[in-house]
């Protein structure tokens, strides 16, 4: 008796905890009705900054498209920029995370670069013109509601890239004085530049993004095998002749033909 009286108080306390389990799960109409307004707010954003672009939207404009009032888009965002974040945050949280889940110890080190930057590269590329914007806004952001989990985004793809680093120093595949974090600051900055170039142009092909990110990532890695001459710093011990200089400028002109 003992034994099915405690089977009982098992059984309802069960069904009693997933109850309670599910109303947690499930949002009230109060919470509804927010996360539907903030849906409209992101849709609004989208669809006003990709047609009249950022700098012609107002906030009035993308409250009235949304349907709330001027009010309700403070509470997300202090201006256009924080609206624009709001946009592009979630998604930048979500390709990180696949770009951690990419990363693997047997592969080599520039596979792990490759494999960390293409989802990034894949996201900016499903509306270049809002990613424009974003790359635009992005370089001093650092105050503003939605600063705050753009930044630890930053950080966290930093981390990734230096962790990469400091996997292939542990496995002698590389070797450098300099620290993982700092190796993986000129990656990040060499990524930077690359997806800029390549988001400007009219027809995006992410083979040939990767490609050229791919040429840059090797140049670092391998470098340019300099000698002391290249590697001096401050007064020029000798003059260079002009034979000196028109070559040099014929390389240049040369090295410019190749990469474009």
């Amino acid at each position: 008796m003992r034994d099915g009286t405690t089977t009982g108080r098992k059984s309802v306390t069960a069904r009693a905890g997933a109850a309670a389990s599910a109303g947690a799960a499930a949002p009230g109409r109060r919470e509804r009705n927010k996360l539907d307004k903030l849906r409209r707010i992101k849709q609004a954003t989208r669809d006003l900054f990709a047609s009249k672009g950022f700098d012609d939207t107002t906030i009035r404009e993308i409250a009235a498209s949304a349907e709330v009032g001027l009010g309700t888009v403070f509470v997300y965002a202090a201006n256009k920029r924080d609206l624009l974040f709001l946009i592009a945050n979630e998604g930048l949280q979500e390709v990180e995370k696949r770009a951690q889940a990419s990363v693997s110890g047997a592969a080599s080190m520039l596979q792990n670069l490759l494999n960390v930057f293409r989802p990034h590269y894949a996201f900016f590329a499903r509306q270049p013109g809002l990613s424009r914007l974003v790359l635009r806004e992005m370089a001093f952001y650092g105050v503003g509601a939605q600063a705050g989990a753009f930044q630890r985004t930053r950080v966290a793809l930093l981390d990734l890239i230096g962790e990469v680093v400091r996997l292939a120093i542990a496995r002698k595949s590389i070797a450098t004085a300099e620290t993982p974090q700092f190796v993986g600051w000129a990656i990040f900055c060499i990524y930077q530049v690359e997806l800029r170039r390549w988001l400007a142009q009219d027809k995006l092909a992410l083979r040939d993004g990767m490609d050229r990110l791919r040429r840059a990532l090797t140049l670092l890695m391998t470098g340019l095998a300099p000698g002391k001459q290249a590697l001096q710093v401050g007064a020029v011990t000798r003059r260079v002749t002009k034979g000196e200089t028109a070559k040099a400028k014929r390389i240049g002109a040369r090295a410019r033909r190749q990469s474009g």
